[in-house]
C-alpha cells in the first residue's frame, strides 16, 4: 500500500495535470501529492519489518527509509515555495503547472530508486528523473538554459550508460567466478578478478558523474545556474541523494574484496573534486555558480569518507544529509535575491540583511552551516570524516582535505559576508514576504540545527543503522 503511495499516487496526479481541467488546480495538486509521500514515508519509518514485496521488486531496506523521508520531506517544502511564488505572480501559473506535472513523474521516480530491491530498476528509475528535470531546467526564452539543459542530459547519459556498462562487466565477473547473475539487492554474489573490477570502477566512475564528482563534474555549474530555483534544489538535495543511496548499496554489495579499489577510486575523485571546486570558488562571482561549486565540494567530502569506510559512515550519512537542507535552504535563498537585485553577480548584491532581512538571514545561517560551523549537523558529519582519515593513516588526504575547506572556507565567506553586511547600491521597493514564503526554509533550517544538537532518537538510531549495514556489521 505505501509503495503505492509513494509511486502511483504521483504519477496518477501528473496524469491528471496534463489535461486542462486540473492545470488550474496545479500548484495545489502538488502540495497535497508531496504531503500524501511524506506521510506515507514517516509512516514506512515506524514500521518495523523489512519485507520483499512485488516478486521481490520492493525493500524498505533502512537505507530507503532514511532517504525516503529525506527526499520527500524536501520535495515538500519546493512544492510549497512554488506554492507561495504562483500566488504572488499569478502569471507564473502556466508555468507552476508545468513544473507540477514533471516534477511529480521526478519524485515517482526518485522513490523508486529509494526503495527498489533490484539494480537495473533503480537505474531505469534514475534515468527517469533525468528525462523529467531536464525539461525544467529550460526557461522559455533564454538560449544559455536550453544549452545547459542538453548538456545535463548528455553527462547524465553518459553517466549512466557507464553505470549499464559496469553492470555488463559485473555480470560477467560474476559468471566468471562461478555465480549466477543477479542483481537484486538481497542476493547480490560477489564478484572480484578482472571483470569485477572493471565493472566496479565503471559504475562508480558513472554514478560520480550524477552526483557532480571529478572528472565529469563541468554539466553541475552551469545546470544549477540556469535552472529555476525550484529546480536547482530538486536537483542538488533530492536527486543528488538518490544517486548517493544507489552508490551506497554498491559499495555496501562489493567493497569486500575490492577494498584498495573501491578507496583508492572513491577517494582520488574526491580530492581532485574538492581541488576543482576550491579553486572555481575562489575565481568566480556568480552568486548561483559560487553555491554549485560549494556541491561540488560537498560530494568530494563525502565520496573521501565514503571511500574511507569504516568510522567515517555515520559522519558521511550525517553530512550528507545536513547538506541536503543546506542546498536546498540556499538555492531558493538565491531565487528570491536574483529575483530582487535581477542579477547573480556577487558584487552587485550589498545590504542583503537591510534590503531583505529574510533572505539575508537565510544565507547568512545557510553559509555558517556550508562552511562547517557548529552546531550544525555539517560540522560534526566532517568532524566524523576528518577522524576516519587520521585513524585510517591517510595523513596525505588529511592535509590536502583540510587545506582545501580552509582555502574554499576564506574565498565563499570574502564574497558571500560583503553580500549581506555590506552597504545596499540602490534601493528597490519590494512586498513584504509572507510567512507561507519562508515556512519551507525555517523547517529545514529547524532539521540542520536539530541534526547538529538534538536529533530525534528514532531517526538517530536509523542513521546508526544504515553506517553500521555500510560497515558490514
Amino acid at each position: 500500500m505505501i509503495a503505492l503511495v509513494l509511486v502511483v499516487l504521483p504519477l496518477l496526479a501528473a496524469f491528471a495535470l496534463s489535461t486542462a481541467r486540473f492545470r488550474k488546480g496545479a500548484t495545489a495538486v502538488l502540495i497535497v501529492v508531496a504531503v500524501g509521500c511524506i506521510t506515507a514515508a514517516l509512516v514506512e519509518v515506524a514500521r518495523p519489518t523489512d519485507d520483499l514485496m512485488i516478486e521481490r521488486l520492493v525493500h524498505f531496506d533502512e537505507t530507503g527509509r532514511l532517504f525516503l523521508v529525506l527526499v520527500n520531506a524536501i520535495f515538500l517544502g519546493v512544492a510549497v515555495y512554488v506554492g507561495s511564488r504562483i500566488h504572488a505572480s499569478p502569471e507564473l501559473a502556466d508555468e507552476g503547472a508545468r513544473f507540477a506535472e514533471l516534477s511529480l513523474v521526478f519524485l515517482a521516480a526518485t522513490n523508486v530508486v529509494l526503495m527498489s530491491n533490484h539494480l537495473l530498476v533503480q537505474w531505469i528509475a534514475l534515468e527517469a528523473t533525468t528525462l523529467a528535470v531536464a525539461p525544467l531546467i529550460m526557461r522559455p526564452g533564454v538560449v544559455s538554459s536550453r544549452q545547459a539543459s542538453w548538456r545535463y542530459f548528455l553527462f547524465s547519459s553518459v553517466g549512466l550508460g557507464l553505470v549499464m556498462l559496469g553492470f555488463a562487466c559485473l555480470g560477467r565477473g560474476m559468471e566468471a567466478g562461478g555465480h549466477e547473475i543477479s542483481f537484486f539487492l538481497d542476493a547480490l554474489p560477489a564478484v572480484s578478478g578482472p571483470w569485477g573490477k572493471l565493472g566496479l570502477a565503471l559504475v562508480i566512475l558513472g554514478l560520480g558523474t550524477k552526483l557532480g564528482l571529478a572528472p565529469m563534474y563541468s554539466w553541475l555549474p552551469e545546470a544549477y545556474d540556469e535552472a529555476p530555483p525550484a529546480v536547482t534544489a530538486l536537483l542538488g538535495a533530492v536527486q543528488f541523494n538518490c544517486a548517493l543511496v544507489m552508490l551506497l548499496r554498491v559499495v555496501q554489495a562489493w567493497r569486500g574484496g575490492n577494498e584498495a579499489l573501491v578507496t583508492g577510486e572513491l577517494v582520488i575523485m574526491g580530492v581532485v573534486s574538492m581541488a576543482v571546486s576550491t579553486a572555481s570558488i575562489i575565481a568566480t562571482r556568480n552568486m548561483k555558480r559560487l553555491l554549485a561549486y560549494a556541491s561540488i565540494n560537498h560530494a568530494g567530502v563525502i565520496a573521501i569518507g565514503l571511500g574511507i569506510g569504516k568510522g567515517a559512515s555515520y559522519g558521511v550519512l550525517l553530512y550528507a544529509i545536513s547538506n541536503a537542507f543546506i542546498k536546498a535552504i540556499l538555492f531558493l535563498t538565491a531565487g528570491k535575491i536574483k529575483a530582487h537585485y535581477r542579477t547573480k553577480d556577487t558584487r552587485k548584491i550589498q545590504g542583503l540583511i537591510k534590503d531583505l532581512p529574510y533572505s539575508g538571514a537565510f544565507l547568512m545561517v545557510g553559509t555558517f552551516a556550508l562552511l562547517g560551523f557548529p552546531p550544525f549537523g555539517s560540522f560534526f558529519g566532517e568532524l566524523l570524516i576528518l577522524s576516519a582519515l587520521v585513524g585510517s593513516g591517510q595523513i596525505l588526504v588529511f592535509a590536502a582535505f583540510c587545506t582545501l575547506v580552509t582555502m574554499s572556507f576564506v574565498a565563499t565567506g570574502r564574497t558571500v559576508f560583503p553580500m549581506i553586511w555590506g552597504q545596499p547600491q540602490q534601493q528597490i521597493t519590494w512586498p513584504r514576504q509572507t510567512l507561507l514564503s519562508v515556512l519551507p526554509k525555517l523547517v529545514f533550517l529547524g532539521a540542520l540545527v536539530a541534526l547538529g544538537i538534538f536529533m530525534p532518537p528514532p531517526f538517530d538510531t536509523l542513521i546508526l543503522h544504515v553506517a553500521q549495514t555500510l560497515e558490514g556489521r
